[in-house]
């Protein structure tokens, strides 16, 4: 459906077929959706009756009423006005309130060479960079066509030959797209509003761009060189602004980079996060530099958060050990019943299921035993059990090493990260209380000393990635970086770039982004500017010592064993009393 907007203001005047002709092919030669709306025509009523059955034809919906609104998209709507009609004045001021010119309205606007006052009036409205606004000045039986926009609201107006039509339309546009024409802002200023929060130093190696303390507002850095591109693609000057925050609402007001760019100080900002407040001020282009805020820490020891003397083997190799224990020790038991009535000795098993079961688990637990078998049968019984046992063993302990020095790989989100040994607070409240308590002193750390907490382990530290990353590169050792994670603890998206909402420039800016992202140079600058998450390259196995905790289960089996001794003692003591 082709979507058209008319207004046609003034005295009355008499249209001929030219005029719809002309307006007819132009909406054609458009060849986007148009919704037609006139009011106060100044034609006679049998030639605006022409005009709407010429544009019906062409699929276009017309309507009198000026307030109708269309439940078509924007880009549909075009406007025409009349600068001979009276009430043009008042179109062009009416426009100027409702900003119906910017994009992205379009206008075609009739002229001739006797509407010299309101052509001032429509040279001093804001018909900015991205305004499609059409002059059409008749002279005779041809209409010349003429693009009209400013660079700057304090800009003088520039034509750019649109075409002609004296019966046969002619346009002369290089490219259709508004973008291609409009991308020289001659040298127009656009401002940049930097957020800096690490370093006051960033604003003296910013505007250098000389890569000097990239450890200092990287994101910062990565979006100003981005934006200089940008700002040479569309021939305007580079300017900057710093702000100390990038922008919240308090009291109802704005501050930061956000109250910059409502107040017109800036046209565009540093990355900043989707806020839906925001929305009323700003919108957003492209995303440009990486912006993760995370707690990264290294993944504790498995032996923290898991019994790693139980790990080696599965579960159906511990039935399999069992059941081999048990009938090993039943063999062993019926062969020292046919032993004892063979000969007795104090080191020989006495036909009892105890002294089998010792046994057994002697070899079990790789310890010697007084008592053995005294024949053939039981001694190869004994060998063939201790044998399968010691390879066992080896196996066993070869990996209880390999597991003392892994990472758990348990922690993988927020509620792992409070729940674990690392913070055991609850999700965000617990987590922030436990930064900044409300009768304690606040955890807050240095980028320095923060890292070399992460290193020693056991620790997490809340900030963004990129300054993080690019310490733990010049601190850690390879098998140290192989361990680390990060949780994402706000659970925010991606940052973008931030622009006023009515700037004329909006759309420009869009473009060229794109073209920038397209072309691989946001890639370049990205590398160029930021560290990524370290990568484990090479890991190697690395000396480490252990510690209480690593041999927690041990321990306690151990006391389990003690107390269980004792209180057999105290068994047998009272036998033997009684």
């Amino acid at each position: 459906m082709i979507v058209l907007t008319l207004l046609f203001t003034g005295l009355v005047r008499a249209s001929d077929d030219f005029n719809v002709q002309f307006i007819t092919n132009f909406v054609i030669n458009e060849r986007k959706p148009t919704f037609l709306v006139y009011a106060g025509l100044c034609w006679k009523k049998h030639d605006e009756i022409k005009l709407t059955k010429a544009l019906n034809k062409l699929g276009v919906r017309t309507s009198s009423s000026l307030e109708v609104k269309s439940k078509f998209h924007e880009n549909a709507v075009m406007f025409l006005t009349d600068l001979a009609c009276d009430k043009s004045e008042e179109v062009i001021a009416t426009a100027t309130s409702r900003r119906l010119f910017q994009f992205s309205y379009r206008w075609l606007v009739l002229s001739n060479s006797t509407d010299a006052l309101k052509m001032s009036l429509l040279e001093a409205s804001p018909v900015l960079a991205t305004s499609d606004l059409v002059l059409a000045e008749r002279r005779d039986e041809m209409y010349t066509m003429t693009e009209l926009h400013k660079p700057a609201n304090n800009s003088t107006m520039v034509s750019t030959l649109r075409g002609y039509y004296n019966g046969t339309f002619s346009d002369v546009r290089p490219r259709r797209e508004l973008y291609w024409r409009r991308r020289d802002l001659m040298w127009h200023p656009i401002t940049m509003a930097n957020v800096i929060q690490d370093s006051n130093s960033t604003k003296y190696y910013l505007p250098r761009d000389d890569r000097l303390e990239l450890q200092n507002d990287a994101v910062a850095k990565v979006c100003w060189v981005f934006a200089k591109i940008a700002f040479d693609m569309l021939n305007a000057t580079p300017q900057y602004i710093f702000s100390y925050r990038w922008g919240y609402k308090v009291n109802g007001k704005w501050s930061g980079m956000i109250h910059d760019i409502g107040e017109n100080r800036a046209d565009l900002g540093t990355n900043c996060v989707l806020f839906k407040d925001r929305l009323d001020m700003i919108t957003y282009t492209d995303l440009v530099a990486p912006m993760r805020m995370r707690f990264v820490f290294r993944q504790p020891p498995l032996a923290y958060v898991t019994n790693i003397f139980a790990l080696p083997f599965s579960s159906g190799v511990w039935l399999a050990i069992a059941v081999c224990s048990m009938v090993s020790a039943a063999a062993l038991y019926l062969a020292s019943i046919w032993e004892v009535k063979i000969e007795k000795s104090p080191t020989q098993l006495d036909g009892s299921i105890g002294d089998a079961l010792l046994l057994t688990v002697s070899a079990v637990a790789q310890q010697g035993c007084f008592i053995e078998p005294r024949r053939s049968p039981g001694r190869i019984m004994e060998w063939v059990f201790f044998t399968a046992l010691m390879a066992l063993y080896a196996a066993y302990s070869a990996n209880i090493v390999v597991l003392l020095q892994a990472p758990s790989n348990s922690i993988k989100n927020l509620a792992q990260l409070a729940d674990s040994k690392d913070n055991r607070d609850q999700l965000h409240i617990s987590v922030h209380n436990t930064i900044s308590p409300e009768n304690g002193k606040p955890h807050f750390y240095g980028i320095f000393d923060g890292v070399e907490r992460i290193r020693k382990g056991l620790f997490a530290f809340h900030s963004i990635v990129e300054p993080v990353y690019r310490r733990i590169e010049q601190t850690f050792l390879e098998s140290e970086k192989c361990d680390l994670t990060e949780v994402d603890f706000i659970n925010s998206l991606d940052a973008f770039t931030p622009v006023k909402k009515d700037s004329p420039y909006l759309e420009l800016l869009r473009v060229v982004y794109k073209q920038i992202r397209e072309s691989g140079l946001q890639a370049a600058l990205n590398k160029r500017y930021q560290v990524p998450k370290p990568k484990c390259l090479n890991k190697i196995a690395a000396f480490s010592s252990v510690g209480l905790l690593d041999i927690q289960p041990v321990l306690i089996l151990m006391l389990y064993g003690v107390a269980l001794s004792v209180a057999i003692a105290v068994c047998e003591i009272i036998v033997f009393k009684m």
